[in-house]
């Protein structure tokens, strides 16, 4: 006689890997992807727009050709849009392998800049932009959660090809914007 399902440990182990997460867990990711992606968005509204302080299109592409960004107004462009589509995507929980590639791929960016001078801030360094790339591919591989606009869909429960989508069409993106 076979034992009860709920006592074999391969139907346990089963149930467990397909239960879904504690709306704790959920939430938790709202808020991450809410603060994340909100601040991010800002950021890029500060370059696009000048709003909330900042310097607005022509100043950032200033401050970009001063980095080797030619032409900076373009560069500054794409910087911005990303940072404001990216963080959208990411606070909504929209299209999120494509929102976490097009944070991954500007944080790439600045992490090249900032690679010369370490890891901490106060040197200039890449610690923020990769805490920002490790969360967007945080949240490609565990999904946005199921208060996000993408949970009906496939690619709304994240996943390694949610993740590796995300990592890959950012870094390429990032490499085309290094390359040129």
């Amino acid at each position: 006689m076979k034992p009860p399902t709920e006592l074999r440990p391969d139907t346990r182990a089963r149930s467990e890997a397909v239960r879904p997460p504690p709306v704790a867990a959920d939430a938790g990711l709202l808020l991450l992807r809410l603060t994340v992606g909100l601040i991010l968005a800002g950021h890029g509204a500060q370059k696009l727009f000048g709003l909330f302080g900042g310097p607005g299109l022509d100043a950032t592409g200033k401050g970009f050709e001063a980095f080797g960004y030619r032409p900076g107004a373009l560069f500054a462009g794409l910087a911005g849009a990303s940072e404001v589509l990216g963080g959208l995507g990411l606070a909504a929980g929209l299209l999120t392998p494509l929102a976490a590639a097009a944070l991954i791929g500007v944080m790439i960016n600045a992490m090249a800049l900032a690679a010369p001078k370490g890891l901490w801030a106060a040197t200039g360094g890449f610690e923020y932009p990769l805490i920002i790339a490790v969360v967007a591919l945080t949240v490609a591989a565990t999904g946005p959660g199921r208060f996000a606009l993408d949970r009906p869909f496939r690619w709304g429960h994240g996943g390694w090809r949610s993740a590796a989508f995300a990592l890959v069409a950012g870094g390429i993106g990032a490499a085309l914007v290094l390359a040129l």
